[in-house]
C-alpha cells in the first residue's frame, strides 16, 4: 500500500529533526565567521577529511541514482554500475593530479579558474552554461525524482513532495558549506542504511519467490540464473542497449570524459575539496573513491532483482504506467512499498537524505558561482563579504523555486538518469578539454578557450542530430561515443588555434606548478591499490 504508517512517520521525524538540531548546532558554532564569503561558501580549513568524503558522496548520490540508477538496472544491468567504479578510479586521478593545482593557485570556483587561466569572456560564458545546466538538468531532475519516488510510497501528493523538498532543502543550503558538509555526514550514513536495508529485502524476497527461503546469498544465485544477460559489464554491438553503454568507450572512451569532467571540473563536486589542505583533501577524495564502490549494492542490485521478479510474473501493475506501458523508474519505489512499517520509513529518510544532501550541494554550488563569478564581477564590484552571503542565500532560494516549477515537465521520461547523463554529456567535452589544456599545456591562448567554451555544445548538437538531417546517412553514434569525438574535436581546435595565433611569453596566464605538489603519501598509494584491486577484480568477474 502506498502509504507510510505511524512508525514511519515517527522514524522519518527523528531523522529530519536529528538533521535540522545538527546543522543548527554546527551554524551556531560557527556563527561568527558566516559574513565571511569563503567561509560561506567553502567552509574553508573546517572539513575534515571523513567530512569531505561523505559530502562529496551526498552531493552525488540523490535521486537519481536511487530510483533512476535502479531503473537503469532493472533495464540495462549491472553494466550501469561503471558509472559509479569508474568513477572511484576516477577520484584517484582527480586527488593526484587536479586537486593539488586548485589548491596551489588559490581556485574556489571554477570560473575563477578560466578567468585566472584564459580571461573573463571564457569564465562568463562557461559561468552561465554551467548555472543553467545545474538549475534545468541538475536540480530538476532530482527535485522530480525525488518526488516521484516519495510519491509513490506515501499518500503524499507529487506536487506537495516538489514544494517540501524544496523547503527542506532551502533550508540546509541557507547554513553554508560547513552546514552542509557536516550534516552530509549523518546524511551519507543514513542514505547508505536505508539503501543497504531495501536491497536487502529485494534479494530475500527474491530467495523467497523460489523456494528457498530468507536468503541474501540464494537470492544473488537466483539472479545469476534467472537474468545472465543482466550481469555483464560490457556490451557487444548486438546488445540491445550498446547505444547506452557502447563496449570499451565505458572504460577508456566517454565514459573517463564525463567521469572526469564531472570529479575534476565540476563546481558542486570540487567544492568540498577547495577549502582544505592537500594532504585533508586528497584523504576525503579517496574515502570517497571507497565509498562509490558500494553505490551499485544499493542502486542497482535492487534494479536488477526487481527485473527478475517482474520477467516471473510479479509486480506488473506496479511496475506500469496507467497507459500499462513498463517504466523502469518505477523499480525502486515498488520495492520500498513491500518494507514493513518501520523500516519503510527508514528507506523514506534514506532517499529523502540523498534528495535533501544533493540539492544543497547543488544549489550552494549555484550561489557560489552566480555571487563570485557574476554579481561580483558584473553587478556589485565592491560588495561586501556580508552582501556576497545574502546575494548567495537569495541565489539558493530563486533556483530552487524555478527548478520546482520547472520538475514536473519531466514525466514524459522513462529513464531518469540516462537522459541526465546524456544532456549532461553535451558540454562535458569541451569542458574537461579547457580545464586539461589550461592545467598541464601552458601554450594554450585565451582565444583557443573561448573557441572550446563556444563550439562544445555545438559540436555535441551536429554529432547527436546530423543522423536524423541527413536520413541516418551521418553514423547515430552512442552519446559516449559522441562524448569522444566532441572532446579529441575540442582539444584539436584549441591546439591548432594556439600554435597558429601563439601568445607572446609575458602574455600569457600560466598556472603555478610545482612537480612536488604529485608526491602521494603511502597510506594513499595502498588506499589507490586496493581500489583499483577491487575494480580489476569486478569487471574481470562481470565482463
Amino acid at each position: 500500500m502506498n502509504q507510510l504508517q505511524t512508525a514511519d512517520y515517527i522514524v522519518f521525524f527523528i531523522y529530519f529533526i536529528l538533521v535540522t538540531a545538527y546543522g543548527l548546532y554546527i551554524y551556531k558554532k560557527k556563527k561568527a565567521k558566516q559574513t565571511s564569503s569563503k567561509d560561506f561558501f567553502l567552509a574553508e580549513g573546517s572539513l575534515t577529511w571523513w567530512a569531505i568524503g561523505a559530502s562529496l558522496i551526498a552531493s552525488n548520490i540523490s535521486a537519481e541514482h536511487f530510483i533512476g540508477m535502479s531503473g537503469s538496472g532493472y533495464a540495462l544491468g549491472l553494466a550501469i554500475s561503471t558509472y559509479e567504479w569508474m568513477a572511484a578510479a576516477t577520484l584517484i586521478i582527480v586527488a593526484v593530479f587536479i586537486i593539488p593545482l586548485y589548491l596551489k593557485n588559490k581556485i574556489f570556483t571554477m570560473p575563477q579558474f578560466l578567468a585566472k587561466r584564459y580571461n573573463d569572456t571564457v569564465s562568463t560564458i562557461m559561468a552561465v552554461i554551467w548555472l543553467l545546466v545545474y538549475v534545468f538538468v541538475n536540480l530538476t531532475s532530482i527535485i522530480y525524482l525525488g518526488a516521484l519516488a516519495i510519491s509513490s510510497i506515501s499518500n503524499i501528493s507529487f506536487e506537495w513532495c516538489i514544494a517540501g523538498l524544496s523547503i527542506f532543502s532551502i533550508i540546509v543550503t541557507l547554513g553554508g558549506m560547513k552546514v552542509i558538509g557536516y550534516t552530509d555526514v549523518f546524511q551519507v550514513l543514513v542514505l547508505i542504511i536505508g539503501g543497504l536495508v531495501t536491497t536487502y529485502l529485494a534479494l530475500t524476497l527474491l530467495s523467497e519467490q523460489f523456494g528457498f527461503g530468507n536468503s541474501i546469498l540464494k537470492g544473488l544465485s537466483v539472479l545469476k540464473t534467472e537474468a545472465p544477460s543482466h550481469l555483464h559489464m560490457i556490451f557487444d554491438k548486438s546488445h540491445p542497449h550498446y547505444k547506452e553503454l557502447p563496449g570499451l568507450s565505458v572504460l577508456i572512451g566517454g565514459m573517463l570524459i564525463n567521469n572526469l569532467a564531472y570529479w575534476g571540473c565540476n563546481q558542486y563536486i570540487v567544492q568540498r575539496a577547495l577549502g582544505a589542505d592537500l594532504k585533508t583533501a586528497r584523504k576525503g577524495i579517496l574515502f570517497a573513491a571507497f565509498l562509490k564502490l558500494l553505490i551499485p549494492v544499493i542502486a542497482v542490485l535492487p534494479g536488477i532483482a526487481m527485473y527478475v521478479m517482474h520477467k516471473n510474473g510479479m509486480f506488473q501493475a506496479e511496475m506500469a504506467d496507467a497507459a500499462g506501458v513498463v517504466k523502469p523508474d518505477h523499480a525502486y519505489p515498488t520495492l520500498m512499498n513491500l518494507l514493513p512499517a518501520g523500516l519503510k520509513g527508514v528507506a523514506f529518510a534514506a532517499l529523502t537524505a540523498a534528495i535533501v544532501a544533493s540539492l544543497a550541494g547543488k544549489a550552494n554550488s549555484i550561489s557560489t558561482i552566480f555571487s563570485l563569478d557574476i554579481y561580483k564581477k558584473y553587478f556589485n564590484k565592491e560588495a561586501s563579504e556580508r552582501k556576497l552571503v545574502l546575494t548567495g542565500r537569495w541565489a539558493v532560494v530563486i533556483s530552487m523555486i524555478i527548478a520546482a516549477i520547472v520538475a514536473p515537465a519531466l514525466k514524459s521520461l522513462d529513464q531518469a538518469y540516462q537522459f541526465i547523463q546524456e544532456y549532461v554529456g553535451f558540454f562535458s567535452p569541451g569542458v574537461l578539454a579547457i580545464f586539461l589544456l589550461g592545467l598541464f599545456w601552458k601554450k594554450t591562448t585565451a582565444a583557443a578557450g573561448l573557441a572550446g567554451a563556444l563550439l562544445t555544445v555545438p559540436v555535441s548538437t551536429v554529432l547527436k542530430f546530423l543522423p536524423v538531417w541527413t536520413n541516418r546517412a551521418f553514423p547515430d553514434y552512442p552519446f559516449l561515443d559522441r562524448m569522444t569525438i566532441t572532446f579529441f574535436a575540442i582539444v584539436i581546435i584549441m591546439i591548432v588555434i594556439s600554435l597558429a595565433r601563439p601568445k607572446p611569453a609575458n602574455d600569457m596566464h600560466v598556472i603555478e606548478m610545482d612537480k612536488s605538489m604529485f608526491k602521494v603519501t603511502p597510506d594513499f598509494i595502498i588506499g589507490s591499490f586496493i581500489i583499483c584491486g577491487i575494480l580489476a577484480a569486478l569487471y574481470t568477474v562481470f565482463w
